[in-house]
C-alpha cells in the first residue's frame, strides 16, 4: 500500500494492489471506471508532457478542451486548469 499525504494531520489518498484488476478501457462501458481523479495544475500544456513522460497515455476526450489520460495501469484521470479561486500550486 502507498499513502500520499502532506503531513500527519492532512487528508490523504491511499492506493493498494488488486490482484484481479482489469484495467479500464476508455470509453468501453464493459470495463467500468473504478476511480477518476481530476488533477489541478497551473499549466496543462506544460504538465501534459510530464505525465506522458511518467507513463501516462492520452485518452479520447469528450471535448477539445478535455485533457484525459490513463496511468500505466489503465486508470483514467484528467489534468484540469487551476481555477482563479484556488491557491497557486507550488512544485
Amino acid at each position: 500500500m502507498v499513502t500520499l499525504t502532506h503531513d500527519d494531520t492532512s487528508s490523504s489518498i491511499a492506493f493498494q494492489r488488486a490482484a484481479d484488476h482489469q484495467p479500464r478501457r476508455w470509453p468501453d462501458p464493459n470495463f467500468p471506471q473504478q476511480l477518476h481523479l481530476d488533477i489541478m495544475v497551473d499549466d496543462v500544456s506544460q504538465d501534459e508532457p510530464e505525465v506522458i513522460a511518467l507513463g501516462a497515455r492520452r485518452l479520447p476526450a469528450p471535448s477539445a478542451t478535455s485533457h484525459m489520460f490513463a496511468d500505466p495501469a489503465g486508470h483514467p484521470f484528467c489534468l484540469i486548469p487551476r481555477p482563479r479561486w484556488a491557491e497557486p500550486i507550488h512544485q
